[in-house]
């Protein structure tokens, strides 16, 4: 089964900020002192698909022609992330390339943006490094190529970001509760308003909102089902290997631990040391 590339926290993300006025809010967050900007400024590059698995990047802006905002919104945390980014860049770039017509082949030198890259994170652990570089996952040595990724946390200005970030605290509380539910999403609304996050954006578009949640809870509840029926399949057969399956491929699109996913599958506690012993030797 392939991974659910979103979850409702950065599909959220990605929908709150492809509006003008909350691009401008997120470059401003991120560039106080540049207080001319107007919406007109701001222009979305976000590409529409980068590899062949299917991955999307969330956000990515380009701000007078003179800059590349790249933004990944991630509540699962992965050193990935600079390499999956320096994808992304690379791609933009050739699409900026591309639109402008540039001869890479000639002598005159072209002019390109130059790039910032961020990484929003909502999951845990809470204490992350400032920054992440490419260069960290390279197996032989130095190399002639660095991507740095900024991390972005809450910085208690209560700008876009920070608002964004209690968004996603808020969401993961309400879905501990009361599960992936219209009442989950409901409440998530609800407490958003009464602590002014991301209003009045969610206040004039909760209906939509609202939508995009409950569509990514359905997704989720499919890719489920799809993962029990792969297990069935498997215990039916007597195939181990399709039972170990079953199991990795619902933790890796939901990071869950192992002990959460056979809860979800609605595994019998009697049943899962069994399955605690064919897995306890992999990866999950």
């Amino acid at each position: 089964m392939p991974e659910l590339k979103h979850t409702v926290k950065d599909s959220v993300f990605s929908y709150i900020f492809r509006q003008p006025e909350n691009i401008r809010e997120l470059y401003r967050a991120l560039h106080p002192e540049d207080t001319d900007i107007k919406d007109e400024d701001c222009r979305l590059v976000t590409l529409e698909n980068v590899l062949t698995s299917g991955m999307l990047n969330d956000l990515a802006v380009l701000v007078r022609n003179t800059l590349i905002i790249l933004i990944e919104a991630q509540s699962t945390y992965s050193e990935n992330i600079s390499l999956r980014v320096f994808l992304y860049l690379a791609k933009t770039y050739k699409q900026y390339v591309e639109e402008h017509e540039y001869n890479l082949y000639g002598t005159k030198p072209v002019s390109i943006p130059r790039p910032e890259l961020y990484m929003v994170y909502v999951g845990e652990p809470r204490v992350l490094p400032e920054e992440l570089r490419l260069s960290t996952l390279y197996g032989g040595g130095e190399g002639d190529v660095e991507v740095k990724i900024r991390v972005l946390k809450d910085t208690g200005k209560k700008n876009i970001i920070d608002q964004y970030i209690r968004f996603c605290e808020i969401c993961s509380d309400q879905r501990r509760i009361h599960g992936n539910s219209e009442t989950a999403v409901k409440e998530i609304l609800r407490i958003c308003k009464e602590e002014n996050v991301l209003m009045p954006f969610l206040m004039l578009r909760e209906k939509e909102v609202q939508d995009i949640m409950v569509t990514l809870f359905d997704e989720e509840y499919i890719a489920r089902m799809h993962d029990r029926d792969l297990l069935n399949q498997g215990m039916e057969k007597g195939e181990q290997k399709g039972l170990e399956k079953s199991l990795r491929n619902l933790i890796s699109a939901t990071g869950w631990t192992l002990e959460q996913a056979m809860a979800s599958l609605g595994i019998p506690e009697l049943d899962r040391p069994i399955y605690r012993e064919l897995l306890k030797n992999g990866n999950a």
